[in-house]
């Protein structure tokens, strides 16, 4: 007798799904089994934030899903209907650069610039949820509130986002410096049209850490 052949598997359709990003509604059709991160770079044209290893090791794709930083390669669309989504591209506010960005511009916290857009939303998560008062591994004492953000409390908290240039101790300084309120001033200034200092050193490259 013949063998029997395989059953075809049907492809599954598209459905409606809403997304809000960044303040905007996105309206998109998605099969069940599409990416946030699939989603926000094909679909809806978000294209700041970056698939690096697309398996969740290296943090590139880092977005903020309702206060909390997640790897939106290791995340379905679906899954977020109704969540609050920030990319890197909604982390400025009408034209001025967080502190956070200034910062990173500030002390030179990015080389290729690939990872950028994954550190800036895990360093913008980290700092809110210091704030709230969450521990880490580093912290003495997971009792009791951490009492400063000290550099081994940002190494460790930023353990997640790799870079492959190497820019750790800049990167680490820029989130202290913002954490500290020294990147204020700077957007301040932004803000009133003054040009911010940026020591470009070695680099030639755009100011925008969205670049790549």
């Amino acid at each position: 007798m013949p063998a029997a052949q395989a059953p075809v598997a049907q492809p599954v359709p598209a459905r409606p799904v809403e997304l809000n990003v960044n303040g905007r509604t996105y309206s998109l059709q998605l099969e069940p089994r599409v990416t946030l991160l699939d989603a926000l770079r094909e679909y809806a044209g978000l294209m700041g934030t970056k698939k690096g290893c697309d398996r969740g090791q290296c943090g590139a794709c880092t977005v903020i899903a309702n206060g909390r930083r997640i790897n939106s390669c290791l995340t379905l669309a679906v899954m977020h209907e109704g969540d609050t989504i920030t990319t890197v591209e909604g982390l400025a506010s009408n034209g001025v650069l967080s502190p956070l960005q200034r910062t990173f511009i500030e002390h030179d916290a990015f080389q290729c610039g690939y990872c950028t857009p994954g550190q800036l939303c895990s360093a913008t998560a980290l700092l809110e949820e210091f704030r709230n008062g969450a521990a880490s591994v580093a912290t003495a004492d997971v009792r009791r509130r951490p009492s400063q953000l000290s550099d081994d409390e940002i190494r460790e908290r930023m353990s997640g986002n790799i870079c492959r240039c190497g820019a750790y101790a800049n990167i680490v300084a820029a989130i202290r410096a913002a954490h500290e309120g020294n990147g204020a001033n700077a957007s301040a200034a932004s803000a009133a049209g003054a040009e911010p200092h940026v020591d470009r050193g070695q680099h030639d490259r755009s100011d925008n850490p969205e670049h790549a």
